[in-house]
């Protein structure tokens, strides 16, 4: 059965409002939309987890950091609520950037240190965007529960410091990356890539994990990164943004997985970015 299309905040509230009263639990997962296995695999989690379940769809325009990219981010709305019907989810929030950020809005979230690094780097503002429109999202919601994969772990560390310090009653739930069967990353953007731009997607992970297993065995992660980033390159990959082994707690740059960490990729395809990250073993 398709869930409802909630599209203002009033309407929102309306249908959320007897959930708290009866003491549910409330889901969130929220999402840009163009909806594959992955963010289903969190509705999944959610439907799983919690009474109640919405899912959100907002491609928002304050983490992109350039016209072109936000211009040409896929937009799936109605293929989004057939993928989702499957799951009986209680509503399908879908406002629109006036519903998001009205006239005279003029407040921003920022998340200090996790936000400094790797992707932070390379889309500036970006966090800000995704900080500031997570915070709306889990008090528009008044969600229990959110969910979010792991492919985007900074974006998951950074909304947990987000909710803890504004002191936001929801627990943060992170879920396993789910990739296609050659090992990519399933993300939005794929929908993006070339027939041979996708062909070649894969050696990103492959790398990756190669790097990883230099790290775990106690070899030269600096050398094992050159060695990525040039075959990368050789393969057909225009630039590299970051290879770099990183804590997960804090997001500490290392040289040994000393402590629990994860090694974190960004790379650039036929004029796509693709990111993403795999847990190093000690």
């Amino acid at each position: 059965m398709s869930a409802p299309i909630l599209r203002s905040l009033a309407q929102l509230r309306a249908a959320t409002r007897p959930w708290q009263l009866a003491g549910e639990t409330i889901g969130v997962v929220p999402t840009m939309g163009a909806l594959h296995d992955g963010h289903l695999s969190l509705v999944a989690a959610a439907k799983a987890a919690c009474s109640r379940v919405i899912v959100t769809i907002f491609v928002n325009p304050r983490q992109f950091s350039s016209p072109e990219d936000l211009a040409s981010y896929p937009r799936t709305e109605t293929a989004d609520a057939a993928k989702l019907a499957r799951f009986g989810v209680d509503a399908l929030y879908v406002p629109d950037g006036a519903q998001m950020y009205p006239e005279g809005f003029a407040t921003t979230v920022t998340v200090s240190g996790l936000t400094e690094v790797l992707d932070g780097i390379h889309r500036p503002g970006h966090f800000e965007g995704v900080a500031t429109v997570v915070a709306k999202l889990f008090t528009q919601t008044s969600a229990t529960d959110a969910f979010f994969g792991e492919k985007d772990f900074q974006q998951l560390q950074v909304v947990r410091r987000m909710a803890r310090d504004l002191d936001i009653p929801i627990t943060v739930h992170g879920c396993p990356t789910i990739r296609e069967i050659d090992g990519l990353a399933m993300s939005s953007r794929n929908l993006l890539l070339s027939d041979r731009a996708r062909t070649m997607a894969p050696m990103l992970p492959e790398q990756m994990q190669a790097m990883a297993q230099v790290a775990a065995t106690g070899g030269d992660i600096k050398a094992a990164q050159a060695r990525a980033i040039t075959r990368l390159e050789q393969a057909g990959f225009t630039s590299v943004d970051y290879l770099e082994m990183r804590a997960n707690d804090d997001l500490t740059l290392l040289d040994a997985p000393t402590r629990p960490a994860r090694l974190f990729g960004a790379a650039w395809l036929a004029g796509v970015r693709l990111i993403d990250n795999i847990a190093v073993e000690a």
